[in-house]
């Protein structure tokens, strides 16, 4: 038989399509078996990236690696709040979220205000018996001066809330006097190229002499950016701790530009003009407020003068005075 009557004969063709069958179903089944695992390796490079990340903007934010960005609370003031549940008693859902805007973060400043709330009553009642019963002889009956030391300590319990207050007010003045500013800034370093989290890293380095408290928020929020699973939140995050209407409008259109990617530079061009005309409305609304504020001090001390200095010479030639 010679050999292409070989290679014809159907039973040498079946014979060598089984074994190229067989063939290719070991080479599949040892290249499955034989293949390294890339996921494991693959999720471990982005867990090494990730604590570089967060390593990174640690040391921005001069933090050591011993340390946390979490400071524990004193031991007294934590065990006094968990006994006495002044969590559910003092604070509601809004008074972590106005301890944020104020510049205070963390379990600790939280523990330190709830403290404060339960204690300055009573110490404040207490110093006012004292100096009502004992520091003064004020011909005032007993209980007139039992009433004037409640009032002490209803002071004391809204003292903590006053202060949280005074903070909010003064860093939101910072803040928004910056932020066009900030703004404008952004729209640079978005327009040149830069991602998101490098532009508010280079707006918070380049915005810290104007306002510290912007700063600190813009490196948190590119912080943030950096290891938050989602983006999103660390907008959200951003309008939260400040608590201002046109930084909600800014994050409101990052999180629009991240989720239909609409172009982010036109929209910071609007909301930059925005900021400052808004701005210039309120610089030209305390100027119009300026003369009746005026008005009462210029009656009060300038007038009298000016009214002596015309009339004094004439009244000193009319009497004879010398």
């Amino acid at each position: 038989m010679s050999l292409l009557e070989t290679f014809a004969d159907p039973q040498t063709l079946l014979a060598g399509a089984v074994a190229a069958g067989v063939v290719v179903t070991v080479l599949t089944v040892g290249s499955s078996m034989l293949e390294r695992n890339e996921m494991a390796s693959r999720m471990k490079a982005v867990a090494g990236e990730r604590e570089r990340i967060r390593a990174r903007e640690r040391a921005r934010l001069g933090i050591d690696r011993g340390k946390t960005l979490r400071v524990e609370p004193k031991t007294y003031m934590k065990n006094l709040v968990e006994k006495l549940q002044l969590k559910n008693a003092l604070a509601d859902e809004k008074t972590a979220d106005r301890l944020r805007q104020a510049g205070f973060r963390g379990q600790a400043p939280l523990t330190v205000f709830l403290f404060a709330r339960f204690v300055l009553p009573f110490a404040a009642f207490a110093f006012a018996m004292f100096y009502l019963f004992v520091l003064t002889r004020l011909a005032t009956p007993g209980n007139i001066k039992f009433i004037y030391a409640l009032g002490a300590a209803g002071l004391g319990l809204y003292l903590p809330n006053l202060y949280v207050q005074n903070a909010i007010g003064k860093r939101q003045k910072s803040i928004r006097r910056a932020w066009p500013d900030a703004l404008d800034l952004m729209l640079i370093c978005i327009e040149s190229g830069m991602s998101a989290e490098a532009a508010f890293r280079r707006v918070a380095d380049e915005i810290g002499s104007q306002s510290l408290p912007l700063a600190e928020e813009m490196s948190l929020t590119a912080a943030e950016l950096s290891y938050l699973q989602e983006r999103r939140k660390a907008y959200e995050n951003l309008a939260s701790r400040t608590g201002l209407e046109p930084v909600r409008a800014v994050t409101t259109a990052l999180i629009q530009a991240e989720k239909y990617g609409t172009p982010l530079g036109q929209a910071l061009r609007v909301l930059s003009a925005e900021s400052r005309a808004q701005r210039l409305s309120e610089a030209e609304k305390k100027a119009a407020a300026l003369p009746p504020k005026l008005s009462v001090p210029m009656i009060i001390f300038f007038l009298p003068v000016l009214f002596i200095v015309i009339i004094g010479p004439a009244m000193i030639q009319l009497f004879g005075w010398k």
